[in-house]
């Protein structure tokens, strides 16, 4: 009962003492992978950049201080309400400068236009999708083509999580994954180890090929 209610938890935060005690900790442990994911998709000044599953903000202040060009523009989903409302409350200056947009929705049906965003990364995200399928092809369809998305995950902590039921299923597999990014569209799909700092982490890279 415990590892699930803390899974739904991490899957969605929700308004109250443990949704809050999440996003603080989420804001701990993925500070560095986020930084990570944004440099290594290689944001340039007037990119069009969305990152999927946001959560407490880290990777869309990231992206914005590179996103220094006019046309340079950040794009946010989450599908939890808490983390959204807390998101556009706590950036509210770049959404009102027009330079980040934020939208509560599914990564499986975002309000976006196709072939419109340059790059797309994410951080321990994927494998809380309902449908790995669905989200990936869904992601193709609003990139543009060569497009370059990043996926950044610790995967001996996801070993962990999966092992003790916070992670249900087999979608949190690095294999069944890039499987499905194959399977939407996605070439030149490939998993490689890296370090921030002294803590090691996985990173997945995936062009949209249109």
């Amino acid at each position: 009962m415990l590892a699930e209610a803390i899974g739904k938890h991490l899957r969605c935060p929700r308004q109250s003492v443990t949704g809050w005690m999440v996003i603080s900790w989420l804001k701990a442990h993925n500070r560095n992978l986020e930084a990570s994911a944004v440099q290594l998709a290689g944001v340039q000044p007037n990119d069009t950049v969305l990152e999927v599953g946001h959560g407490p903000g880290l990777g869309l202040q990231s992206a914005a201080k590179l996103l220094t060009g006019p046309k340079g523009h950040i794009i946010g989903v989450d599908y939890s309400e808490y983390v959204h409302k807390r998101v556009k409350r706590q950036l509210k200056n770049l959404v009102v400068s027009g330079k980040l947009t934020l939208h509560l929705c599914d990564v499986a049906a975002m309000p976006l236009a196709d072939n419109t965003v340059n790059k797309v990364f994410h951080s321990n995200c994927y494998y809380y999708w309902p449908d790995l399928r669905k989200g990936a092809k869904e992601i193709h369809r609003v990139m543009k083509p060569g497009g370059l998305m990043v996926t950044v995950l610790y995967l001996y902590e996801l070993e962990n999580i999966a092992a003790k039921w916070f992670v249900s299923g087999d979608n949190w597999r690095p294999e069944n994954y890039m499987s499905a990014l194959s399977d939407s569209g996605f070439t030149d799909i490939r998993i490689e180890d890296t370090t921030h700092g002294y803590k090691p982490f996985q990173a997945i890279y995936a062009t949209a090929n249109k």
